[in-house]
């Protein structure tokens, strides 16, 4: 996801948002936990839009 449209949305839309990646965290770790193991890249694809997330809250809110 772009920061660009992040900025767009409402800060509730960003929480939303942000509770959704970190539940799609949790269940890649548990696939890989399983013996199942997800590529590599959506565990990075993940971190880095919960981070983008975080940047664009705390710029709202500061």
């Amino acid at each position: 996801m772009k920061a660009r449209e992040l900025r767009e949305k409402t800060g509730e839309q960003l929480h939303d948002l942000l509770l959704e990646k970190r539940r799609e965290q949790f269940n890649l770790r548990m696939q890989a936990g399983s013996g199942q193991p997800p590529r590599s890249s959506d565990f990075r694809e993940v971190r880095r839009d919960i981070a983008r997330i975080k940047l664009i809250l705390s710029e709202k809110n500061g």
